[in-house]
């Protein structure tokens, strides 16, 4: 039988202690590990926290996307030692991450081109593993004054309701509006169900005067942009 020999975090040298790192050099000095570390707030019978968290970020090629998409189910299952409450902390602590990046985009840009809305939308939704469309309504000088999760779906689609569109749009008083959403899968080709619901709601936008001026598919390594592709 295999010998585990568990190495404690007290048994760590002062300067390999992620919290007491923290403390003395600051929070930038620690790598994910140690942060992971401190988010798990114990090892198990085997390993110290530190030991598990290293082994957590080999699982995901020590990258904090690729953590950011597992679930607390995958993580109990793939980990000896994460039950449920850690799995929670690390999910919970990868959301924040991910909220952070939401308010650190808040402030909105004139639109001037396909990329100045791939800036704003994909820290939100280029890394999930599921579906989300949003919206994007814009006032009469292209600048954004709004943004709106309009559904959220599973990995191969989400269900879009164009009349709430609309109705958020005359809501926001808003002039035009771009709408977006991810492809986990990577794939930045349009689907017939991506083209159906830009025809409906661009069918829509001219009905209300409220055009529908872009639709970006997004992914983790970019953008297809229908007006950039003449599509639209």
């Amino acid at each position: 039988m295999t010998q585990y020999t568990k190495l404690s975090i007290k048994q760590l040298s002062v300067e390999d202690r992620p919290r007491e790192k923290l403390i003395n050099k600051g929070i930038s000095a620690l790598s994910d590990a140690e942060l992971i570390a401190i988010t798990l707030g114990s090892g198990s019978q085997r390993e110290s926290a530190l030991e598990l968290a290293r082994k957590i970020m080999a699982g995901y090629q020590n990258n904090l996307k690729e953590l950011g998409k597992a679930g607390i189910d995958e993580l109990t299952n793939k980990f000896h030692g994460v039950g449920n409450a850690k799995a929670i902390s690390i999910v919970a602590a990868m959301e924040l991450g991910r909220r952070q990046r939401l308010h650190e985009s808040a402030t909105y840009p004139v639109i001037k081109c396909s990329n100045d809305v791939y800036n704003i939308v994909a820290p939100i939704i280029a890394d999930l593993p599921h579906e989300e469309f949003w919206t994007l309504m814009l006032n009469r000088a292209n600048k954004v004054i709004g943004r709106y999760n309009v559904s959220k779906g599973g990995i191969n689609g989400t269900v879009i309701d164009v009349r709430l569109i609309m109705k958020r749009a005359v809501e926001q008083r808003a002039s035009s509006v771009i709408i977006s959403h991810n492809h986990p899968s990577g794939n930045l080709n349009p689907s017939s169900q991506d083209i159906n619901i830009t025809k409906k709601i661009k069918e829509a936008g001219k009905i209300m005067d409220i055009p529908l001026l872009d639709h970006l598919i997004i992914t983790e390594n970019g953008y297809f942009s229908f007006a950039d592709e003449g599509v639209l």
